[in-house]
């Protein structure tokens, strides 16, 4: 992805392979999937119900086909914006050495807003908070009771999305910041086919997610959701990574493929412990660490993917987060966690 501008798609792979930190970031993956293989033992000790039939040989290849799943969105993006003007998301970045020290702050802001969730929580009696609520996606063994998951909520829209977006907004345009449209009808295109795309995965892969709930409970349950995972998810996604960071990235390599990488990770990083993680043993705390990077690289990277095209960080918000997947399979856990 050495470039997202006036590229045939065919060339656009041919140049990603070759690029230096997508070489780097193959050799990764496969000694990531073969670390799990002499560490796991044959088993997983995670937390994760919905997957705790599944057999270990494919959960442990899911994040290799979800990943194809993501070149395949990929795919389907590109040739969606293929006439649109590509947008000049660098230039919306400042130069390099403010963009460098804005990064930098950003993210040790991010890292100090982890640890603190880290502590707030167990301080008020709850799971240490991440992005994610414990149960999300996955489900686990003591859903979250409807305080954990509004606390939850206030702290990661307050400390990931509202101060950051008043800070720099102060500063920087909507538009430099990938908030506003350049092209309205080709952004509602890529809204609705990746989301519907997705969510037909999700549907498959997950086993039905909300259409296990009665009417009832799908049109209380969905709606609610839906606004939860919007503000403290989806929000502070969209406006740490998507909104402040990429811009930044690609002002200072360069590099549509680096950038998309350096979205991916940063995705990952910021779900570093997830509900379902395990750190009893350091063989257990590895296999956790593995797992996140696994499974969060390639959302992320889609995501920032979604962004260079479009320059508007709102397409992937809707069409790959707030709906798919967290309406379509979280809806359960919100249901279960307000007794309804």
């Amino acid at each position: 992805m050495p470039g997202l501008g006036e590229i045939s798609f065919r060339r656009l792979i041919a140049n990603t392979l070759l690029h230096p930190a997508a070489q780097v970031a193959i050799l990764l993956w496969i000694a990531a999937n073969g670390a799990v293989l002499l560490l796991a033992g044959g088993r997983l000790p995670f937390d994760r119900p919905a997957l705790a039939k599944i057999p270990f040989a494919i959960q442990l290849a899911a994040p290799t086909l979800g990943m194809v799943e993501i070149f395949l969105l990929m795919g389907v993006v590109f040739w969606l914006t293929r006439k649109r003007v590509i947008p000049d998301i660098a230039a919306r970045a400042p130069e390099r050495g403010l963009a460098a020290r804005e990064t930098f702050a950003l993210l040790a802001y991010a890292a100090a807003g982890q640890v603190g969730g880290w502590i707030v929580g167990p301080a008020l009696g709850y799971r240490p908070f991440s992005f994610h609520i414990a149960g999300t996606l996955f489900g686990c063994s003591t859903p979250p009771s409807a305080g954990e998951v509004l606390t939850w909520a206030n702290y990661n829209f307050v400390v990931f999305a509202l101060l950051p977006i008043l800070w720099f907004r102060r500063r920087y345009s909507a538009t430099e910041l990938n908030l506003r449209s350049t092209d309205k009808r080709n952004d509602l295109q890529a809204i609705v086919a990746v989301c519907v795309i997705e969510g037909a995965f999700e549907f498959a892969a997950l086993d039905g997610g909300i259409l296990r709930l009665d009417a009832q409970q799908i049109l209380l349950g969905a709606p609610l959701s839906f606004f939860l995972f919007f503000i403290d998810t989806v929000l502070p996604t969209m406006v740490l990574i998507y909104a402040i960071l990429i811009p930044r990235y690609l002002k200072l390599t360069g590099s549509a493929t680096t950038t998309v990488l350096l979205g991916g990770l940063t995705y990952a990083l910021m779900h570093i412990v997830e509900g379902w993680s395990v750190f009893d043993s350091p063989r257990d705390g590895a296999l956790s660490l593995i797992f996140v990077a696994l499974g969060y690289l390639g959302p992320g990277m889609i995501k920032t993917f979604i962004t260079l095209r479009t320059g508007n960080a709102w397409v992937h918000a809707l069409g790959y987060h707030a709906i798919a997947p967290h309406t379509i399979i979280d809806t359960p856990l919100i249901v279960k966690a307000f007794g309804m």
